[in-house]
């Protein structure tokens, strides 16, 4: 069974097995236990299931998951790895209907935590722009040094769509609307806008099926980007033209942009994945924050979807 007081000691296998360092787990914890506390109130007359209790809380047999830490890891496990619940079930030593039980509990109380911490990306593309000035991001601060007036009036933002496979629908129908010729699986389909400088996700589409284009999500979206946004984007995206300053793509063939908004760049200079301006050494490490971990945590939650 995996153990917290044993993954602690391992700093990489915990990072592997929850996606969390162990400072970010235990910022995480208090916020954790108010939401299931919240969310699943002690009755002292009735059961879990609803039943009247013969025994005082707290009595009887214990459960495998006997505390909040250890209820905090196996969600996070699920969450980072998805394995399927006997598998779940197997690193826990219990059966496959307690994980699944577990499970059904656990994920709206780490939805809820991350919410309380505002580590989820918006949902509602009317709302991203306040969000981004909820978050002070709608301008480059990692750049002020006296004061706000230091600031730069920009903010650098990446846009991308991404697939997950699902399983295979038994409808013709579903399956040909599911199925994305470029993966060769049948998938659905999010499109994400990411903080170029913090690598938070700051926007998740809903969810559509695998044969529709990152390009027709984001029209039918209708993003709302906050003032002077300098957006970089891949040929997915190749003709949309959002109302933002600067729009950063690669070229395709002689793609020629028309718009004075767009400029493209050159093939040799592929974007990365995490678009950063400015020289290599200067380009900051990956974050290992708690946010960027968590906005990426919250992608497999299937609840979101």
């Amino acid at each position: 069974m995996l153990d917290y007081e044993k993954l602690k000691k391992d700093p990489k296998r915990f990072l592997l097995l929850t996606g969390l360092t162990r400072r970010e787990f235990e910022a995480l914890l208090p916020q954790f236990e108010n939401a299931y506390r919240q969310l699943y109130p002690t009755n002292s007359k009735r059961t879990q299931a609803g039943r009247k209790r013969r025994r005082r809380v707290g009595g009887g047999r214990r459960g495998k998951l006997s505390n909040m830490t250890e209820r905090l890891l196996f969600v996070l496990v699920y969450q980072k790895a998805y394995p399927l619940q006997a598998i779940q079930a197997e690193l826990f030593e219990m059966d496959q209907s307690s994980a699944s039980r577990w499970i059904q509990r656990l994920l709206p109380a780490l939805r809820t935590a991350l919410a309380a911490m505002g580590l989820l990306p918006e949902r509602d593309p009317t709302h991203f722009s306040r969000q981004e000035r909820k978050h002070h991001e709608g301008v480059d601060v990692n750049l002020i040094i006296d004061g706000p007036s230091m600031a730069p009036q920009r903010a650098t933002y990446g846009h991308f769509g991404t697939e997950r496979r699902r399983q295979r629908p038994q409808d013709p129908e579903k399956q040909a609307l599911h199925y994305s010729g470029k993966k060769k699986a049948h998938t659905d389909k999010n499109v994400l806008v990411v903080n170029a400088r913090t690598q938070r996700v700051g926007f998740l589409s809903q969810t559509y099926p695998g044969t529709v284009s990152d390009k027709k999500i984001a029209e039918q979206a209708q993003i709302h980007y906050p003032r002077k946004t300098h957006l970089q984007q891949d040929l997915g995206f190749l003709g949309y033209g959002p109302d933002v300053l600067e729009i950063r793509q690669p070229k395709k063939g002689r793609f020629t942009a028309n718009s004075p908004r767009v400029k493209s760049v050159p093939m040799a200079q592929p974007l990365e994945r995490w678009p950063f301006e400015g020289p290599r050494a200067a380009r900051p490490q990956r974050a290992t924050s708690l946010r960027s971990r968590a906005s990426a945590l919250k992608l497999s939650m299937p609840f979101l979807a």
